[in-house]
């Protein structure tokens, strides 16, 4: 019998991913791993550097929390594919918890890697209990407003940089008042400017035409080209020459005090940042036929943040823009992402001069080309063309960190999230049912025209979990629709309850349910509880509810379906549907 190889995955392969990637690894992935690699330190370098800038911190430290977090997850990380590194959508989280504590750049750079410490901590946690669902938190609505919201930061922080000159303000209407009098004003300066607007140019335009040619590598290659050619370093800003040297522990001066003030961004940036990389992981594994443990996931992302915090760098997450092109490039394992972190040493080590004629409004470029790519108007669009509450929700998120700031709007959208939720089960979609001819079951009348009302019976659908906060609604809905039905001239003798949709009951919706029993048992009517789910029945019978001294829901009040309890009351089956088909 031919050999047969266990592919299960040891323990210790199943605490370390990489390594049993790497016990399994097809020699026939290796091109692919290398050219994927080369390409992506075309784009990992620019973009460390530029989201540094925009954390407020040197640009040096965007290479180191580059480089870390890709070692520490081609070990730890379940994605086969994932790129981790500094993020459009977190960096100016970053800056806005460590800016107004420190002044002094080493101060920042302490900050920073602190705030990535706590951050990995808290993910590393989370994941130890399996609380991946608290991403649930942020519903798209929200997280599309989020985004847009932090988009516009990231634009309005960086095009006085591309323009090549600055402002202070302390708020978006400033920062946009501030860029507009200094264009008008004539502040800006040409040299950075054409620089900055022709890197922005070709980096949207070869996305746009699709090319295999990274625009970022082309901007940013041909503008530091311009630099040295026509000896322009001293003409505009330059991100200036690395210091020689691999990341090194920079955390001297930090304090309690620090680590209490910057937790509650530490929080905020966990949850955001496991959020796109449980999504980004998700997708990326179903391509390949793999499957991601979403725990598993959130540790790796937790143990990146704690390594890179440890070593100069600051918090990071998985890149949507850095990932697609690791595919599209031929990446099919972690050792990709581990070429470009290979490279970027030797650029630190061999080259690092080479960054005194990278121009600051190039850098500026990467980082507005990619917060463009965060900008999703259409999809508040196709929101409001849906829903228009979460469409406003989406908008409301979108103020929240356009007007409020960053660290305000992770804590806006969470709330609004938690409104949503509740919104959606407070105010939950009810109907009175009736039976539509030669149509199986018992349906909507407002949508079904030719609907009829079975005599003396009042068929009623409400579809939400009966709780504190809707238990009060569900008893007025249902005396208004006996109210109405009598004022109509229908005779009510019996309200039956579709109540499949009813998936719990508090304490509170039962106190009501008890009141709605009473008010119809006053009136002759008998409620009746139609397709209750088991486990929900079981929790009713647990309050042992009784009128009279009996059981008040013993099984006569329980019906199997709608269909079976009106045969039951009317004495006969119906014979506009047959065979099979016959509700019963």
């Amino acid at each position: 019998m031919p050999a047969t190889h266990d592919t299960r995955p040891t323990r210790l392969e199943r605490w370390l991913p990489g390594l049993g990637v790497a016990h399994h690894y097809d020699r026939s992935w290796l091109r692919g791993d290398i050219v994927a690699g080369i390409v992506l330190t075309a784009l990992l370098i620019p973009a460390g550097m530029g989201y540094a800038e925009v954390a407020g911190l040197p640009p040096v430290t965007g290479l180191y929390a580059t480089i870390v977090p890709l070692v520490v997850y081609a070990l730890v990380g379940p994605s086969r594919i994932l790129v981790l590194g500094p993020d459009s959508s977190l960096a100016p989280i970053i800056a806005a918890a460590i800016i107004p504590l420190a002044v002094v750049e080493d101060e920042r750079i302490a900050l920073a890697g602190l705030l990535s410490l706590e951050v990995g901590a808290v993910l590393l946690i989370a994941g130890a209990l399996r609380l991946g669902f608290v991403t649930d938190l942020l519903s798209k609505p929200i997280r599309i407003g989020y985004l847009n919201g932090i988009a516009l930061v990231v634009i309005l922080s960086q095009l006085p940089k591309l323009l090549g000159f600055s402002i202070d303000a302390d708020s978006i209407a400033e920062e946009i008042h501030a860029i507009a009098t200094g264009i008008a004003e004539g502040e800006a300066e040409t040299l950075p400017s054409a620089i900055g607007i022709v890197s922005l140019v070709v980096i949207l335009g070869l996305k746009r035409w699709k090319s295999s040619i990274p625009g970022v590598l082309v901007a940013v290659v041909g503008a530091m080209i311009v630099v040295a050619v026509f000896k322009l370093q001293d003409e505009v800003p330059v991100a200036g020459a690395m210091p020689r040297g691999l990341p090194t522990p920079a955390l001297d001066g930090i304090t309690v005090d620090d680590a209490v003030q910057l937790f509650p961004a530490a929080v905020g940036i966990a949850l955001i940042a496991f959020a796109d990389t449980s999504v980004l992981s998700r997708t990326f594994a179903a391509r390949a036929g793999h499957t991601v443990n979403g725990s598993q996931e959130m540790a790796a992302i937790g143990a990146a943040n704690v390594a890179t915090g440890f070593l100069s760098g600051f918090s990071i997450s998985a890149s949507s823009s850095r990932t697609p092109v690791a595919e599209q490039s031929g990446a099919r394992t972690q050792l990709a992402p581990l070429v470009g972190a290979v490279l970027i040493v030797a650029f630190i080590l061999l080259a690092p001069g080479v960054t005194a004629y990278l121009p600051s409004a190039a850098l500026a470029a990467v980082v507005i080309s990619a917060a463009l790519s965060l900008i999703d108007i259409s999809g508040v669009a196709e929101l409001f063309r849906v829903n228009w509450v979460e469409g406003a929700l989406s908008i409301a998120a979108f103020l929240g960190v356009a007007l409020l700031g960053v660290l305000e709007g992770i804590v806006v959208a969470i709330a609004l999230s938690l409104v949503a939720f509740v919104n959606l089960a407070w105010r939950p979609y009810r109907t009175e049912l009736g039976r539509v001819p030669g149509l199986r079951g018992y349906h909507d009348v407002t949508r079904n025209p030719a609907a009829e009302r079975i005599e003396g019976v009042l068929i009623l659908r409400f579809d939400a979990p009966l709780f504190f906060a809707n238990g009060g609604m569900f008893d007025d809905y249902v005396r208004a629709q006996v109210i109405a039905a009598r004022d109509a001239g229908r005779s009510v003798h019996t309200v039956i309850l579709a109540a499949e949709p009813i998936t719990q009951i508090d304490a509170t919706a039962i106190d009501e349910l008890v009141e709605l029993d009473d008010y119809l048992r006053t009136h002759d009517i008998t409620l009746i509880l139609a397709e209750l789910k088991s486990p929900v029945r079981e929790q009713l019978e647990r309050y042992n509810l009784t009128v009279d001294g009996k059981p008040r829901f013993d099984d006569s009040r329980f019906a199997p379906t709608t269909g079976a309890k009106i045969d039951e009351i009317t004495g006969q089956l119906r014979s506009d549907i047959s065979g099979d088909d016959t509700e019963r």
